[in-house]
């Protein structure tokens, strides 16, 4: 009787939380993978496609994945692109900073400037690159510096010319981004044991040596955190993009991700199928991430 209660206590407990779960979590998600299967317009489609969307995604939809031409391009090679830019550029910037910022007296100065990108939100982030970048090629204050520095250069349009759109918004995020982990590399880096560095010192290490075979080992699973936070970022990126690139996901829509694209199917062509397919996708492409997440911490947990 009292292993009932108890029992009864615990569940009393979660109910709320596993309310709210199922109600904007669970259900969502099940009616969305339902939606893939249908084809309409509006957001009760009746018409049952089975496979066709996803079928549609990858062979003929030149936004998503575009194959006949090199490079490749749509939202599935744009993804790409900021999954091997974004992280590399934000965790290599921050760990720069970080082990540079360490050695000198005006450290926390040089983590706040770094991190204070951090305070503004993307949408306002956008705007204030989409006046240093800005699509008219006469404008802007990066053309304005460029054309300072060499009068022979020729101003670009780094919003309107798909050569440039999507490492310029690139650029933004990572602006963005890096403060943040420049503090949580600095924070590892102050929680390394100071024995171990002095030891290597007397042993004649030098400062290369110390980071590339001591510090740098030590602060694998804190890269390892940053670079899963990245990856999940990167899938999910969307207002940076709508800012900067417009409503139509850069020059010819050049710019669009996986997330971008679900947004422009379901809220501006009204295929809430075609755009639960591509949900789908971008969902599948996290749960493996979240369960790598998942079990790096309980294998910390596991040797505390």
């Amino acid at each position: 009787m009292r292993n009932l209660r108890r029992n009864l206590l615990g569940w009393l407990f979660i109910a709320p939380a596993a309310i709210l779960v199922v109600t904007f979590l669970v259900y969502p998600t099940f009616w969305t993978v339902r939606l893939s299967f249908y084809e309409g317009i509006g957001f009760n489609p009746t018409q049952f496609a089975g496979l066709k969307n996803y079928a549609r995604l990858f062979t003929m939809d030149p936004f998503f994945l575009k194959l006949d031409k090199f490079p490749p391009s749509g939202s599935l090679v744009n993804n790409i692109i900021w999954l091997l830019l974004f992280p590399s550029l934000t965790i290599g910037l921050g760990l720069i900073i970080a082990v540079l910022a360490d050695r000198v007296r005006y450290e926390s100065i040089v983590k706040s400037v770094v991190f204070m990108p951090m305070a503004i939100s993307f949408t306002a982030a956008g705007v204030i690159w989409r006046f240093i970048y800005s699509p008219d090629p006469r404008m802007g204050l990066l053309n304005a510096i460029l054309t300072g520095v060499s009068p022979e250069f020729r101003p670009l349009s780094f919003l309107g010319d798909v050569r440039f759109v999507n490492v310029a918004i690139i650029i933004a995020a990572v602006w963005m981004s890096t403060g943040f982990a420049t503090v949580v590399l600095s924070a590892g880096l102050k929680g390394l044991p100071k024995e171990l560095i002095d030891a290597a010192l007397v042993d004649g290490a030098n400062s290369w040596q110390i980071f590339f075979r001591i510090q740098l080992p030590l602060l694998s699973p804190i890269i390892t955190f940053l670079l899963i936070t990245d990856i999940i970022a990167v899938i999910k990126v969307f207002d940076l993009i709508l800012i900067m690139g417009g409503v139509s996901g850069g020059p010819a829509g050049s710019a669009r991700v996986i997330a971008f694209t679900q947004y422009i199917e379901v809220f501006q062509n009204a295929r809430v199928g075609y755009g639960s397919a591509v949900a789908v996708i971008m969902m599948l492409v996290i749960i493996p991430l979240m369960i790598l997440n998942i079990r790096r911490f309980r294998a910390e947990e596991a040797l505390r």
